[in-house]
């Protein structure tokens, strides 16, 4: 009898993790590599799910894909892989049990990491080696990115008309991460010719079953559920998984009242789960009807943020010249000169003071902290720099979540130096994200939903900065990636600093056409040895060398030599000031009174534009 005949008239036990075992065994590499060396270690596997009852089982291959391959260096042994997997399935399983080939999910929450393209052309490969062995069905699994799964199940139909079952992963119950709610995912992989629907991975029983209570019995294809054995524990160095059987066996008849026709076990489960299924409905009827409790298909966010102290900077660059200053966080632990800075600045008028999160990966008092003493002492706003570098994803959302609670609502998005360049080289550089997809996130809690799409309960209010280095061989493909990150959500962007007026009418030339406004960057010199060190040490630095030239002329006068780096900047702010309403003063080493006074001026030198312009406009 064919596996579909089977599930339409009773439930199927599935087997559960392969790699839980293995990884229990002291398998801490590729496991689908060991079909090649270990081939007896997967067969005894499978034997072990099968004499506990499983009448599926799946082949070994949930990663043997060119693009997880590739991590290894295996990439070249797809079809080798696949076809070892098959081989030692179908041996084990003999008569006993049907024999599925398992592809696994690519995407996880970083959509944007692997391109469709790239996805189609590693699973078209994976899937003719699966189907030239001859197994009994394919089993799509762990899918968080709906259009991942839909791409390729579209793909397997058209392939082979074998059993297919699709299963998506969910990160809380009832929701994927784009928000579908998962009624409506089913239906949609269901429609595209899917046999069997269903979830697994990421949620225990508990939560599965949460989500089987808003799913429908599909018209034609039949419901699936492979549960976590628990959440995973790390205990000395090794996850671990404390799930109970005996309460696998305690909720086998909530999944059949459920619906599910096809159980079995996902991350942490073991022969012992599976055979705790077993023992409550082998050979069971499904049911036919159910009650579903639907829950509404969109989430609605209350619109309600705290009021915004500050116009956006986006808005005010727009409508007239602003200025925005760098003023770093020092290295120790007296803020002195600090608040001295912040003070001067502020009676310089300037719109933001910007404060940067360990630029150069070099420890600093946390920006956070300073921002909100800047903003709760001096009455200022604190433009905060988040860097990719030293938070994972969860440690971004959390940072990003108070500072919505602390009101600082003003953020410029980068990636960061990574680690090894700053005073702790042993560091490690975490970038679970880059600064497109940190924009992304910013953008997504700004519409109430966390990066993985759950609700928040509150929409954030976020201006987004993005930062631009002009300092580049090709500009075009810099304003590229400025384009790119408007799409992801940028609402302006803020330059490194530049040291010409050939390079900002260029800079302004290639970006005019842009929405979205610019800060430009603009650094004083304090020393002919400042100039060389930016210029041939620091990333994204490029200094004239006619500018140098004349700071070399100074060397060995250094109350000069700053006056010559305000007069230089103060010609850049004259230049700049015809081309860009916004201007981003970089303070070097707490000298604050340099950038102060390049405040002024800038605030001078944009009044008597406007008179300028006033008078040349007025008909008399």
């Amino acid at each position: 009898m064919s596996f579909l005949e089977k599930l339409k008239n009773q439930i199927l036990i599935a087997d559960g993790a392969i790699g839980t075992l293995l990884y229990s065994y002291g398998v801490d590499s590729c496991s689908e590599e060991l079909n090649l060396s270990q081939p007896e270690q997967i067969q005894n596997i499978h034997l072990a799910y099968i004499d506990a009852g499983a009448d599926v089982i799946q082949t070994n291959s949930y990663a043997a894909n060119y693009l997880k391959l590739q991590r290894y260096g295996l990439e070249d042994s797809v079809k080798e892989i696949n076809s070892a997997a098959v081989r030692h399935a179908k041996l084990a399983a003999q008569k006993n049990a049907y024999v599925l080939g398992t592809m696994g999910g690519n995407r996880g929450i970083k959509t944007n990491s692997i391109t469709i393209e790239e996805i189609k052309r590693s699973f078209r490969e994976q899937l003719y080696c699966l189907l030239l062995e001859g197994v009994d069905g394919i089993l799509l699994e762990t899918y968080y990115d709906l259009e991942e799964l839909e791409t390729i199940l579209t793909i397997a139909r058209k392939e082979t008309k074998l059993p297919i079952i699709a299963q998506v992963s969910l990160q809380e119950p009832g929701f994927l991460q784009d928000r579908t709610p998962v009624n409506d995912a089913l239906k949609r992989l269901e429609a595209l010719g899917a046999d069997v629907v269903g979830l697994n991975c990421r949620l225990g029983p508990h939560h599965m079953l949460l989500a089987l209570e808003q799913i429908e019995l599909p018209a034609h294809a039949y419901l699936s559920a492979y549960p976590n054995a628990s959440l995973p524990a790390y205990t000395d160095g090794k996850f671990h998984y404390e799930g109970d059987p005996a309460y696998f066996r305690n909720s086998a008849k909530a999944f059949r009242e459920q619906g599910v026709r096809l159980l079995g076990g996902c991350c942490g489960t073991t022969p012992e789960h599976i055979k705790a299924y077993a023992s409550e409905l082998k050979n069971s009827v499904p049911i036919s009807e159910k009650v579903v409790k639907l829950r509404p298909k969109k989430i609605i966010v209350e619109p309600h943020v705290p009021k915004r102290e500050f116009t956006p900077l986006q808005e005010i660059v727009k409508e007239r010249p602003s200025v925005i200053v760098e003023l770093d966080p020092p290295r120790k632990l007296d803020t002195t000169k600090f608040f001295e800075g912040a003070k001067a600045l502020k009676e310089a008028g300037i719109d933001s003071i910007t404060l940067a999160d360990n630029s150069l990966a070099t420890v600093r008092i946390s920006n956070e902290s300073l921002g909100y003493l800047v903003k709760q002492e001096l009455g200022m706003r604190p433009l905060i720099h988040i860097a990719c570098r030293d938070r994972n994803i969860i440690g971004l959302q959390s940072h990003l979540m108070g500072l919505h609670t602390l009101g600082m609502t003003d953020v410029l998005a980068i990636t960061g130096d990574p680690a090894r360049v700053g005073d702790f080289p042993g560091a490690s550089s975490v970038y679970d994200v880059s600064s497109f997809e940190l924009i992304q996130m910013i953008k997504q809690l700004n519409e109430g939903l966390s990066f993985s799409g759950k609700d928040l309960g509150q929409k954030t209010d976020f201006s987004i900065a993005a930062a631009f280095n002009p300092n580049v061989r090709s500009l075009d493909k810099a304003v590229k990636r400025l384009e790119k990150k408007v799409q992801f959500g940028a609402d302006y962007f803020i330059s490194q600093p530049v040291f010409s007026e050939e390079k900002l009418l260029e800079v302004y030339e290639h970006t005019k056409h842009l929405n979205a406004p610019i800060y430009i960057g603009l650094m004083p010199l304090i020393s002919s040895k400042n100039a060389e060190f930016l210029h041939n040490e620091v990333p994204g630095i490029k200094i004239a060398d006619s500018i140098r030239q004349r700071m070399a002329q100074l060397s060995d006068d250094p109350l000069q030599a700053a006056r010559e780096g305000i007069a230089i900047s103060k010609s850049l702010i004259d230049a700049a000031l015809d081309l860009f309403n916004g201007i981003y003063l970089i303070t070097p080493f707490l000298r604050y009174e340099l950038t102060a006074e390049l405040a002024l001026y800038t605030r001078q030198r944009a009044s008597e534009l406007r008179r300028t312009n006033y008078a040349e406009n007025t008909i008399y």
